[in-house]
């Protein structure tokens, strides 16, 4: 295992939201050709829970009633409206849409039906769009499951976390493990084309016997990914006090309950194509024992097209990074090229309540005020973060045909990586997806270690002006980030 804490940040993008600032005399009609034609995607941000979780610092709120989320479904629908002139001059046709939050269905059938139509009646979508929806146990009913089914979702994505009582108690989760069973029931019944179970190790008071368990237990419903988080204490979030006042987290158990779990998955037939996230192959769950006591499987060397087209054989690549993706909603990030906005990140209640507020109360829409422009380093970093810590990884002639440079040379810190066993080059057969220029295929990929410690590796990939940012946002609206992050400081 690495001498430091393998959990050191999360990088689902680059660069982190706190390094964002506020902006002036910027328009999103003067980058409406960024999203001509077709191939973007759409993001739905819906900011409200039932409850906030012991681990979340998201951008959503608790305690708004009916009349409350109608109002931020009209302002949206003012925000949609806006957009879609620019959009429709450039043509624009998305090819997904994500509705996140929050709990989306948290909504009521016709808020959730209000949804869907503002979309529709406002943008265009190509034929074969993939809809991409995040539920909650406590929210998923037969009648909001029909509605998705009806509008076509493609992939449905429910947290879990956990199927024991203690465990649950301890994340702050307002649902029990006989209501996420009969969640779980519920969805099996609908055939989504996808279904997402996402389960959390780490969380004090767990064992490997008790993940192995849960992970099992979710297996045996039959959804086509699962996702295995770390669990992340960082400020803003209601486990902070707890942990302050003794509540322990062990970085060295959860590595271990990590390895043990990859392992079990991979044993059930499932495919690993990053740290978190595992998919299922055709037959995964019809053979291999369920998880026991004593099970101590040894590790063997070895943001995602959707599962529905990749059961069996490897991942298929897909070029991320610059995809052009916009969001509706308070909360939502969008990209443009090397225009990266939102509205201001907040964690803190008081924070998120006042920022729905000034959306509510936006006249413009389109005039963007708070974001990041990246420079050609930064898209770099984003295009390496993006790639190296997915399957099947980096190809170095891709890089190359981009940035025009060798990316060995860009990163240094890559070789260093090579050396230590994080990394491996293979070369070969292009995986599917890529095309060929006729240059021979060579590819960076996260070794099984590397692939564990991609918390620990991606954060060395951040730069120092971005750092700078992140650092200067913590000291303004927090006290850094939290105990898992700080003991990486002083290893």
């Amino acid at each position: 295992m690495c001498s430091r804490t393998p959990y050191v940040q999360y990088m689902y993008s680059y660069p982190h939201k706190t390094a964002y600032r506020p902006l002036s005399g910027v328009c999103l009609r003067d980058y409406g050709e960024r999203f001509e034609g077709e191939g973007h995607g759409l993001y739905f941000h819906v900011p409200f829970c039932q409850s906030k979780c012991g681990y979340c610092n998201l951008f959503s709120v608790t305690g708004v009633e009916t009349e409350g989320m109608e109002e931020y479904l009209r302002a949206v629908e003012r925000q949609v409206r806006q957009y879609a002139g620019i959009l429709g001059e450039a043509g624009t046709v998305f090819s997904d849409f994500t509705i996140g939050g929050g709990t989306p269905l948290l909504l009521e059938e016709r808020q959730l039906e209000q949804v869907f139509d503002m979309a529709e009646r406002y943008l265009r979508f190509d034929g074969d769009r993939e809809i991409v929806i995040e539920t909650a146990p406590n929210q998923t009913t037969g009648e909001k499951l029909g509605i998705l089914k009806e509008r076509g979702v493609t992939r449905l994505s429910m947290g879990v976390q956990s199927f024991w009582d203690g465990e649950m108690k301890t994340l702050g989760r307002s649902h029990s493990p006989a209501q996420a069973r009969r969640a779980l029931e519920l969805v099996k019944a609908f055939d989504f084309p996808c279904v997402n179970v996402d389960l959390i190790y780490g969380i004090p008071g767990q064992s490997v016997a008790s993940l192995l368990k849960s992970i099992g237990e979710a297996v045996e419903f039959g959804p086509d990914e699962i996702f295995l988080y770390p669990l992340y204490v960082k400020h803003g979030a209601g486990l902070v006090r707890q942990v302050r006042d003794g509540l322990v987290l062990d970085p060295e158990r959860a590595y271990e309950e990590y390895r043990e779990a990859a392992a079990y998955l991979r044993s059930r037939g499932f495919r690993q194509d990053s740290m978190r996230r595992f998919v299922r192959s055709r037959g995964a769950g019809d053979h291999g024992e369920g998880p026991g006591e004593g099970l101590r499987a040894d590790i063997q060397k070895e943001e995602t097209e959707q599962c529905r087209r990749e059961h069996g054989g490897d991942r298929e690549f897909s070029d991320c990074g610059f995809k052009t993706s916009l969001a509706l909603g308070c909360g939502g990030r969008s990209y443009a090229g090397n225009l990266h906005f939102c509205t201001p990140y907040a964690i803190s209640r008081a924070g998120c309540v006042a920022e729905l507020k000034a959306f509510l109360e936006c006249e413009d829409y389109t005039d963007i005020r708070h974001g990041i422009f990246l420079s050609e380093e930064e898209q770099q970093r984003r295009y390496v973060i993006r790639h190296l810590l997915i399957r099947p990884g980096l190809d170095r002639a891709r890089y190359e045909r981009r940035f025009e440079r060798d990316v060995l040379k860009d990163f240094p810190l890559l070789s260093r990586w090579l050396e230590r066993g994080f990394l491996e080059e293979r070369g070969g057969d292009r995986p599917r997806g890529t095309d060929d220029d006729g240059r021979e295929s060579r590819w960076l990929t996260l070794t099984e270690e590397g692939l564990g410690l991609s918390d620990y590796l991606g954060p060395q990939l951040i730069s120092s002006e971005i750092r700078r940012r992140m650092e200067e946002w913590d000291g303004i609206h927090g006290e850094g980030d939290g105990p898992l992050s700080r003991q990486s400081e002083k290893l």
